[in-house]
């Protein structure tokens, strides 16, 4: 599945996984209040997963960030 995996995933997902650590947050504290499993939350992590803007703006709230400090300069 590496093949999937596009840069701009890649780099959305990283900024997701570092906002989720800095807050001490498991993936599945993350991923149940925003409604998916762990598993998919872990793939979104790294980019191995299409993100859509409704599920990016889900996990800034969950993470407590704007979603575009998830974005910006990318």
């Amino acid at each position: 599945m590496t093949a999937d995996i596009s840069p701009l995933g890649r780099r959305v997902g990283q900024r997701i996984r570092k906002a989720r650590l800095e807050r001490d947050l498991t993936q599945e504290d993350v991923a149940f209040k925003v409604g998916i499993s762990a598993s998919y939350l872990g793939q979104l992590e790294r980019g191995g997963r299409g993100l859509t803007l409704e599920k990016l703006v889900k996990i800034a709230r969950a993470l407590k960030v704007d979603p575009g400090e998830l974005t910006r300069g990318i």
